[in-house]
């Protein structure tokens, strides 16, 4: 299966759209189908195993939409990660104030950026801000090879680790976006389903494109669950 990419309706909706504001309540339940906030939370586990600072840990989550999967990634992981401060980037504000009042209760300090993201890449200014990990989830199957190339370009420029859970591009997969409809999802969410599998990843492709340089670092990548496909890169020799 070519990967093929195409624009998802919902990322032309206006926020305050009814059918974008069903699509994102769509996602929550897509989000529990593909088990992603179990995903993440493992993997962001797996990158911090010696960690012993108690220096707050700098997170930056990419097209982070309405930050409501983060916060249940939060939920889980707060009491063994007491001081994070995290970043929600995305093109849209559409964090609600309940989400950000669940992180603040649980300690960790959010900011929202508003910013399209390869602004973002292409920003000196902002490339001097050193992040502990850059994670994304469900995004990077937006953009072609060659705007995929330059932001994974300036997210190895900016972090120490790097973590991305994207839709794996194969026929079980395509298979399931099919049926998302029986999530009660609207047709949004099941048009845009079936094209983010077309352009979703397999085997070894965003390790194909991550920069290498004259930085040593450790990638992983693999299927996950019966729809995911993730990614991950951190730098030989970290001592948290």
């Amino acid at each position: 299966m070519h990967r093929v990419v195409a624009a998802e309706t919902l990322d032309r909706l206006p926020p305050d759209d009814p059918a974008a504001l069903r699509s994102r309540r769509d996602l929550v339940r897509v989000h529990q189908a593909m088990g992603t906030r179990g995903i993440v939370r493992r993997a962001w586990q797996a990158m911090f195993t010696a960690r012993s600072s108690t220096a707050p840990l700098r997170i930056l989550e990419l097209g982070a939409g309405d930050g409501s999967l983060l916060l249940g990634v939060a939920s889980s992981l707060a009491p063994r990660w007491p001081s994070v401060q995290l970043t929600l980037l995305d093109q849209q504000d559409i964090v609600s104030p309940a989400t950000r009042q669940g992180f603040e209760a649980l300690g960790w300090i959010v900011r929202v950026q508003r910013a399209d993201v390869l602004a973002w890449a292409a920003d000196r200014d902002d490339g001097a801000l050193r992040w502990d990990l850059i994670s994304t989830s469900l995004f990077l199957h937006h953009f072609e090879t060659a705007l995929l190339q330059q932001l994974l370009v300036a997210a190895a420029a900016r972090c120490d680790r790097f973590f991305a859970c994207e839709p794996e591009r194969s026929w079980l997969a395509l298979a399931g976006s099919h049926l998302v409809g029986a999530l009660g999802a609207n047709a949004v969410t099941r048009e845009d389903a079936v094209l983010s599998v077309r352009a979703g990843f397999r085997a070894d492709e965003l390790s194909a494109r991550w920069p290498r340089g004259d930085q040593r670092w450790h990638l992983q990548e693999s299927p996950a669950g019966l729809f995911s496909h993730c990614f991950s890169a951190r730098r030989v020799g970290l001592d948290r």
